[in-house]
């Protein structure tokens, strides 16, 4: 639990554009999970995502375009799913990708200071909840934290953090981060990316 906190407290200690940048990277990892539900299932189309997520990305390149961050907040969430109306397993990793997006999207325009640890604990959460959905422990059992996939989610974040604490403003960083996310060719929960 202690690596967790310090995880989280890490988060919390990015500057705003650096918070923004950890989130996306983070985002760009759960896509996968977002594409498979709506591809499966028929839900959306799943390229509202992409270009929100887009977006996210042209605003840490510093595009000077105008994008209007409440209008993407409001198509995400028409297309974010609602439990109730799936029997599948993939309805909630999808939920915890577009919640996410939602989040860095509050965090962008400053409603939602804490939208980088949203992020953060969404994405380990959604890691935990795999592990549980495909295995016989249970989420409070130390055998989630030993799993090979939490050990990757919980090494990728503290990566992470180091790598957008060093990195600047600009489309240079904005390209290793989106190659950092798509390095291992596979979602946080081992969805391959196409």
């Amino acid at each position: 639990m202690g690596e967790k906190l310090n995880t989280f407290q890490r988060v919390r200690e990015l500057s705003n554009w650096q918070s923004v940048a950890f989130a996306a990277t983070l985002i760009e990892r759960m896509q996968p999970n977002y594409q498979l539900f709506c591809e499966a299932s028929e839900f959306a189309d799943p390229s509202q995502f992409r270009k929100t997520l887009d977006s996210v990305w042209d605003w840490l390149r510093g595009s000077q375009s105008k994008i209007n961050f409440a209008l993407q907040l409001d198509k995400i969430e028409e297309v974010t799913p609602d439990a109730m109306e799936f029997d599948n397993y993939g309805v909630y990793p999808a939920i915890d990708a577009a919640i996410s997006l939602a989040a860095v999207l509050s965090l962008i325009m400053g409603e939602e200071p804490q939208g980088a640890v949203v992020v953060s604990k969404l994405s380990q959460g959604c890691v935990e909840s795999f592990i549980e959905a495909v295995s016989e422990e249970s989420l409070d059992s130390p055998g989630i934290k030993a799993h090979p996939l939490m050990q990757w989610e919980v090494a990728f974040q503290n990566e992470l953090i180091v790598t957008v604490s060093n990195l600047k403003a600009g489309s240079d960083s904005v390209k290793q981060l989106q190659s950092l996310a798509k390095e291992e060719g596979v979602s946080n929960i081992g969805i391959a990316v196409n």
